[in-house]
């Protein structure tokens, strides 16, 4: 890529610069905002938190969908000294007030289409207020009526603020993480920000396609990256594959975020709505959240040229890596090199592993970290050398690439081995009839644990014991035996959360208590 470094490092300066640039285009509404009027929006929303009482320090909590409204409440509680929690949209009134509770937040803001805001009230702890986000400003008390009556200028009182993000959840219930105010000034660049800015050239000139749900740490990171970047960002307000291609080239989009699932979806897609897409100004294509198959990034590289570049990181911000398309190509399956910190693979006894053997995956991040309230969580995730993990399993190769082979909570002992069901997911994946694929371990009398597939299939191919037994067969020429599960289920909606991830815990429990469904094996 060419061009100078980006210069621009905060939304209020990309408003001074360009001030009648699209900061936001949401997709399919068709709403946008200029970077004159998100910056004005944001200090409306400053003003009003104020107004209700927040104070530095405090917490703000918003349970939104993809939009300008998330955008706004993230930028003003950036200039406000706020801790501020993204809350997945879909969220049950119980999951909400559990994370608002846990992280002590002051307000709630909460979209009105949202059917928790009615068992709410009773859920929340005292001293947390609710208000509703409404597309209608004239209704009287919605979040929108106490905007339009606040000025548009900066508050006096300014300061940095920071996300309080929480995990996912997949295994369990989800984990706070909350650090210290950074010690800079309000409208200073942002180290991570600038840090993805450099990496991907992000800039004023620059189209970003958002993807993902918001609330995830890593779309809301490359939005605010992008928005402080001073560059234009195409929000999808939900996901489709096709949509996502036409947007790319209606907008000229130029970098994307996506995680491996997505990816999987556009090359189902038929090969007439493939070969419209253009992509002619698309030049940084990231992905990550969960590991992507080598098959699918290979055909994805195939298609759309050496763009991708693949990230593994995590909520707790621990450490990361980064590989790019030629280096994926010498390294298949690699997640990259570590950045500023070292990676080390342990064994059950914390001894370090030597190169290639698979064991758990460790930072030796230089700060301190620690789950919110939670000293036991804390403990599991650190070593006693005083190493961090996210809790995945993989191992090092001799030029010090990282791989992933599953999460530790996820593995499966069967026969006294040893069994990652992400290798069986990805060969499931790679198999013309399958859409979708999760793989389990439940309890056997023999084996200790056994294999459990569940299964979707794409439109046009049957659930029936023939289909199950090609799977079978299918996993057996490529793993062996042992890989091979002895159970298959199917289903017809599969139940990935937003970002791409199994939530193997609910899945194995729902597969245990359901007697009705027939599996094949």
């Amino acid at each position: 890529m060419s061009g100078n470094a980006p210069t621009i490092q905060h939304v209020t300066e990309a408003a001074r610069q360009h001030p009648d640039q699209a900061a936001l285009i949401c997709v399919p509404s068709g709403m946008r905002c200029s970077y004159t009027e998100l910056d004005a929006a944001a200090n409306r929303a400053a003003h009003a938190l104020r107004q209700l009482g927040l104070r530095p320090g405090d917490g703000l909590a918003f349970c939104l969908p993809n939009g300008v409204a998330f955008a706004t409440l993230m930028l003003a509680a950036l200039r406000s000294g706020l801790y501020y929690t993204p809350l997945p949209s879909k969220a049950t009134a119980a999951d909400i007030a559990y994370i608002c509770n846990d992280a002590g937040v002051r307000l709630l803001v909460l979209d009105a289409a949202s059917s928790a805001h009615a068992a709410l009230p009773g859920l929340l702890a005292t001293g947390c207020a609710l208000l509703i986000s409404h597309d209608d400003p004239a209704q009287p008390g919605a979040w929108e009526h106490l905007l339009a009556r606040q000025p548009a200028t900066l508050p006096d009182y300014l300061l940095p603020g920071m996300e309080m993000v929480y995990s996912s959840g997949s295994t369990g219930k989800p984990k706070g993480v909350r650090k210290p105010m950074p010690a800079r000034a309000w409208n200073a660049p942002d180290p991570r920000n600038a840090a993805i800015s450099a990496t991907a050239r992000l800039g004023p000139d620059s189209v970003y396609l958002s993807t993902s749900p918001l609330y995830h740490s890593a779309p809301h990171r490359y939005l605010a990256a992008s928005l402080n970047a001073g560059a234009t960002v195409v929000v999808m307000e939900r996901f489709d594959a096709q949509a996502s291609l036409e947007c790319i080239d209606r907008y000229g989009c130029t970098h994307s975020l996506w995680v491996p699932t997505m990816f999987h979806r556009l090359l189902k897609l038929d090969e007439s709505a493939r070969q419209r897409y253009q992509g002619s100004h698309h030049r940084v294509a990231i992905h990550g959240a969960a590991p992507c198959p080598v098959p699918l990034k290979r055909a994805m590289i195939d298609w759309w040229g050496p763009i991708l570049i693949e990230y593994y990181s995590g909520s707790e911000g621990l450490g990361s890596t980064t590989i790019d398309s030629h280096e994926w190509l010498a390294h298949p399956g690699s997640v990259g090199k570590p950045r500023q910190v070292e990676v080390h693979v342990l064994d059950e006894r914390f001894q370090q592993l030597p190169t290639g053997q698979v064991g758990t995956i460790y930072f030796d991040a230089p700060q301190a970290f620690s789950y919110w309230k939670d000293a036991e969580k804390t403990r599991d995730a650190t070593s006693p050398q005083g190493w961090t993990t996210y809790g995945d399993i993989g191992y090092v190769d001799a030029g010090g690439y990282l791989y992933l082979t599953d999460r530790r909570s996820f593995t499966v002992i069967s026969g006294g081995v040893n069994i990652y069901p992400q290798e069986i997911e990805n060969t499931l994946m790679t198999h013309p009839d399958v859409q979708d694929a999760a793989v389990f371990g439940v309890p056997d009398e023999d084996l200790g644990e056994k294999l459990v597939a569940l299964i979707q299939l794409i439109d046009g191919a049957h659930a029936t014991a023939e289909q199950a037994q090609a799977l079978q067969a299918f996993c057996k020429v490529a793993g062996g035996s042992i890989k091979t599960p002895k159970l298959i289920r199917f289903c017809r909606d599969f139940p990935r959360t937003d970002s791409g991830k199994l939530p193997k815990a609910s899945l194995r429990a729902q597969f245990m208590q359901d007697t009705e469904t027939p599996s094949f094996g």
